[in-house]
């Protein structure tokens, strides 16, 4: 081989290396590119709920002066306080002391630190709790929110009181965000949060018209005969009361009383215990009556189309059995696209 050819031979060697040097190099800078295994990913755990004293809640709460109640129910009065160092109203739920003595041998705090996991737009955070001899409480953000109850009935029975009563765009977001918040209890959370009463008066609405699911879960605190009283009738489904209460709360419960409170938002009436209300609304709907079964408070929009599968949304939530009922997460995804076409 001549020393020319050898230069040539040489020549092509030096440039193979470079090139496969090259390659190198870029391969290892496509690897350093990579993300690393999902650790900024994980969501930031939330905070362990707080744990006050007996003494903390009663300053709060001005010794549970009956001036500070802004709600009361079946499970508890809720009271509006400021707590020890801090600048942040809180919601203050004292429940009653017939169903703490009940509830006895009941894991409250382990109960609570479950549920106080829950993070989500639609769903109001439990801050906190209190755990005494007879006494049982949970602290809630407030945030000046008001109940659907008020907004739907109340207020208008009340004369205004200065809100002013949902128009159809804001039930339709106030329908969605309820069910996202059910969904995140139903599917996210693990294990995963049966609300048990799901009604207008357990959702409320922030300063930005934003739905938010609460006293989710609380209902075993109620005896069989607490829930009847409590104003479930109405709200759950005829299979809840088979069987001595075996078949209980459930998902499939929760999207009964979802679709009740869709028929709500629709028509303006309130649900009662013998659910008049369903009996009424499912013919109208089946017929496509909706001007006797809108809100007639409410001037009807230029297109009804939206109104028209809410209702049938309602319908399915509430004409069918268990088995045959939609799910919160088929339910969630219909309402959600409604929502989207507000936009």
């Amino acid at each position: 081989m001549s020393s020319g050819e050898m230069i040539i031979v040489y020549k092509v060697i030096l440039a193979t290396l470079a090139i496969i040097i090259i390659i190198l190099v870029i391969l290892l800078f496509i690897c350093c590119k990579k993300k690393p295994i999902k650790a900024e990913e994980t969501p930031p755990t939330k905070q362990v709920p707080c744990s006050y004293s007996l003494m903390d809640i009663h300053e709060a709460t001005d010794g549970f002066n009956y001036r500070r109640i802004i709600g009361q129910g079946r499970i508890g009065s809720v009271y509006i306080g400021i707590l020890p160092n801090g600048d942040q109203q809180v919601a203050i739920k004292r429940i009653h002391p017939r169903l703490v003595l009940s509830n006895a041998g009941f894991g409250f705090s382990s109960m609570m630190k479950w549920l106080s996991l829950a993070d989500h737009p639609n769903v109001v955070p439990i801050l906190g709790f209190s755990e005494a001899p007879g006494e049982r409480i949970v602290v809630m953000e407030f945030g000046g929110m008001l109940s659907l109850d008020f907004y739907l009935h109340q207020n208008d029975r009340d004369g205004g009181g200065g809100v002013s009563l949902l128009d159809w765009n804001c039930r339709l977001r106030v329908a969605a965000g309820t069910a996202r918040g059910i969904e995140y209890l139903h599917e996210v959370m693990v294990p995963h949060i049966v609300h048990g009463s799901i009604k207008p008066s357990n959702i409320l609405i922030d300063v930005k018209f934003c739905a938010r699911v609460c006293d989710y879960g609380l209902y075993f605190f109620l005896t069989s005969y607490d829930k009847r009283q409590l104003g479930l009738m109405g709200y759950v489904d005829d299979e809840y009361w088979i069987g001595n209460e075996k078949r209980g709360c459930c998902k499939e419960s929760d999207v009964y009383g979802l679709g009740v409170v869709l028929l709500e938002l629709l028509s303006g009436r309130k649900c009662d215990q013998e659910s008049l209300l369903v009996k009424w609304a499912l013919p109208l709907i089946k017929e496509m009556k909706f001007g006797e079964f809108l809100d007639n408070r409410l001037m009807l929009p230029s297109d009804v189309r939206p109104l028209v599968r809410l209702a049938k949304v309602a319908l399915a939530c509430v004409g069918n059995s268990r088995k045959s009922r939609p799910s919160i997460v088929q339910v969630a995804a219909i309402l959600n696209n409604l929502e989207v076409g507000l936009l």
